[in-house]
């Protein structure tokens, strides 16, 4: 049984794909799972490899409980660090590759049917 909170979570990442595709970001992966963590999309900007944290929240949720990207709290951006260091570890990637850790901050209107969206570089810092 898939719940509202994981359709919510897919729309954002089909949002946030859609997003990056159309800003040339070609998508290398989806849902990169470890067992001490996910990435939501991983992709390419010119020559660096970026990692990808989507959250999204709608406009009721995001009065109540925030912005999404604040529940990128520190445990979960140690987890994104190490999740992202083994995908590049398992590709074979060089030491000197440039990489970085983004989050997709989206924040849904459903009732006038309008996304939010924003990108913040660098989110996280390794």
């Amino acid at each position: 049984m898939i719940t509202i909170k994981r359709k919510l979570g897919d729309l954002g990442e089909k949002i946030a794909e859609k997003y990056l595709r159309g800003n040339n970001y070609q998508i290398l992966k989806k849902n990169y799972q470890k067992r001490w963590g996910e990435i939501d999309i991983i992709a390419k900007e010119n020559q660096e490899i970026v990692f990808i944290e989507v959250k999204t929240r709608t406009k009721d949720k995001s009065d109540f409980y925030g912005q999404p990207q604040e529940s990128v709290n520190f445990f979960k951006q140690q987890k994104l660090i190490k999740t992202a260091k083994t995908y590049l570890y398992e590709k074979d990637y060089s030491s000197q590759t440039d990489w970085r850790i983004d989050v997709i901050a989206i924040k849904l209107d459903e009732q006038n049917k309008k996304a939010n969206l924003n990108h913040i570089k660098n989110a996280v810092i390794s």
